[in-house]
């Protein structure tokens, strides 16, 4: 039973999941979209979004919580710089995720999540 079990495998251990997780945010926050399975863009979006809330406060804190998970400076320092900013008026909902339709290859779902414009 998954009584109030958060998330999903992805079919990982907890160690890749949360490398994999890592890794898709930064290239996300680097293109400002990324295209992926709709599971995993499902899982991405809380977890960038919470990335966004702690640049829009922008202090010590929050700055060395978010490099704990994005390890490349230059994207830490855009998400800070230009993409904290941007959203300082809404109180949420930074990104938005399209379903693309299924992949040739092995019928996933594929889905394209992607930052807003505003």
């Amino acid at each position: 039973m998954r009584h109030r079990v958060r998330g999903r495998q992805l079919s990982r251990t907890a160690s890749h999941r949360r490398a994999m997780l890592n890794n898709m945010v930064t290239e996300f926050f680097r293109h400002d979209r990324v295209v992926t399975t709709e599971a995993k863009a499902k899982e991405l979006r809380p977890f960038a979004e919470k990335l966004i809330t702690l640049a829009r406060r922008g202090d010590l804190h929050a700055r060395r919580q978010v490099e704990r998970r994005i390890r490349d400076r230059a994207v830490a320092g855009r998400l800070f710089g230009e993409i904290g900013p941007r959203f300082a008026s809404r109180p949420g909902g930074y990104t938005r995720i399209v379903k693309l339709g299924h992949r040739s290859g092995d019928g996933a779902e594929m889905a394209r999540i992607e930052l807003l414009a505003e």
